[in-house]
């Protein structure tokens, strides 16, 4: 009937109104699902094979360390993304998708003005988490050396991790030290209650070394007033350049406390002071010379971005390595066991002729395998979107293949080839689809960005002149 046509802002299934997932987002979250059950497999198969051995004491380590690095995080990971909002309220979260530290500092200028102030302070630019950056931190963690641009954990904000993080070592203490983290603002962005600002950054003081309370992994504790390092910052700015203006914006947050992602107590008063850095003279040929990805980065961020995108992050590294390592102990298993096996030398002496052949292309199959994993390896570090899903498809089929034949009976999962095999396609699987590693797959760089742009604009260009658009 007319009078009982539905309204326009009739309410919608949540689903229908989410845009469908790209198939690459697809393949990522099934390896991720995949993977996560299999480090959990693999952990308790270790854990059961210890019980047998005297020494057995000794595998709580990789067993707390499957637990706390790839087990926990990826099961917080997957929760919070259900019951954690995705808007912003003042908190940031971990990569695991934890609340994180709270955002207590706002900051309006160009990143090279922001840049200029820290450092002109005494702060030193945090390094970016690379293999050997991490290796430093554990030594001079270790040894109490003195590392004054030590990497500071990620965490999130508008969806990406931060932009740049400044810190100050206490006494060469590499345990203790002041940091900051800043993100950019999206364009036209405003804070609750409509003010505006170019950026904003959680700063909080490292006391100690410890063991977070959700993950088990080792991280930095907090101290509990985070206001006291917030206002330590503002100060500093202030000191280090006579143009730094300050303004407050009160009650920002309702003050609250709580914990965060390592699970370290914090309080907070909620007021949220802005430092004013857009009067502080700096070079010109600092500024953004072209348009950037996030506005009002400046030169030097740029090129410190631009270095960190050409460069494959950690579990990406790690992951390759780690698939390279299997595929070695494959071929190497492979030609030292047809070598070696009598019944294999008893076929290929007295086998009958189809014997002989199926069993050489047998061989053969399983080294093409291991070998285009080698491949495919190379050409993941080389940014190959298709290697590396291709890749993880190999490597669910192995899991997979390796559960049927332990559930049957066929293969023996103890101290042997099969749980190393096992475990090295587990920790690739892992690595390879975690949310760094497909990012940087999927990222493009920037001369490829700029000539999108410009085929973009000439296409636009194009279809203007020929009347089509417009």
């Amino acid at each position: 009937m007319p009078g009982e046509e539905s309204h326009p802002s009739r309410r919608r299934w949540a689903l229908q109104m989410q845009q469908p997932l790209p198939a690459a987002t697809v393949v990522d979250r099934i390896a991720f699902l995949l993977a996560t059950a299999s480090a959990v497999w693999l952990a308790v198969i270790i854990a059961i094979q210890g019980f047998r051995y005297p020494w057995s004491v000794l595998l709580f380590i990789p067993v707390w360390a499957i637990m706390a690095y790839l087990v926990l995080p990826r099961l917080h990971r997957m929760l919070s993304d259900l019951y954690v909002p995705d808007y912003f309220f003042g908190r940031t979260r971990t990569a695991d998708g934890l609340l994180g530290d709270p955002v207590n500092l706002g900051v309006d200028g160009s990143a090279a003005q922001l840049d200029a102030v820290m450092t002109g302070a005494g702060w030193h630019r945090a390094d970016e988490i690379t293999a050997a950056s991490t290796w430093g931190i554990i030594v001079s963690t270790l040894t109490r050396r003195s590392y004054p641009t030590a990497p500071v954990s990620p965490l999130m904000l508008f969806g990406r991790r931060h932009d740049v993080a400044y810190q100050q070592e206490v006494a060469g203490n590499p345990k203790q030290r002041h940091h900051v983290r800043f993100w950019h603002c999206p364009p036209g962005w405003l804070l609750p209650g409509g003010a505006k600002t170019d950026w904003l950054g959680a700063a909080t003081y490292d006391t100690d070394v410890g063991l977070s309370l959700f993950t088990l992994q080792v991280t930095h504790r907090i101290d509990e007033n985070t206001d006291v390092e917030r206002d330590f910052v503002v100060r500093s700015a202030r000191d280090a350049d006579p143009a730094v203006r300050v303004r407050e914006l009160h009650d920002f947050t309702t003050g609250y406390h709580s914990r965060n992602g390592g699970g370290d107590r914090f309080i907070t008063d909620g007021d949220l002071p802005i430092i004013d850095v857009s009067d502080v003279p700096v070079e010109q040929e600092a500024e953004p010379t072209a348009p950037a990805d996030v506005e009002g980065h400046g030169e030097s961020l740029r090129t410190t971005a631009d270095r960190s995108l050409h460069r494959a992050p950690l579990a990406t590294v790690f992951g390759v390595a780690v698939v390279v390592l299997g595929g070695l102990l494959d071929l190497a298993a492979l030609f030292f066991g047809a070598a070696t096996d009598p019944e294999i030398r008893r076929i290929v002496a007295d086998g009958a002729a189809e014997v002989r052949i199926s069993l050489f292309l047998l061989l053969a199959f399983a080294t093409a395998v291991s070998a285009a994993q080698l491949v495919m390896a190379w050409f993941v570090l080389r940014r190959g979107r298709r290697s590396r899903a291709l890749l993880m498809v190999l490597l669910a089929i192995g899991i997979v293949s390796t559960a049927i034949d332990y559930l049957d009976g066929q293969a023996v999962l103890g101290f042997n080839g099969t749980l190393l095999s096992a475990s090295l396609q587990c920790l690739a699987l892992l690595a390879l689809s975690s949310d760094a590693a497909g990012a940087w797959a999927r990222r493009r760089s920037r001369p490829e960005k700029d000539a999108a742009r410009a085929a973009g604009s000439a296409t636009g260009t194009a279809r203007s002149e020929d009347g089509t658009d417009g």
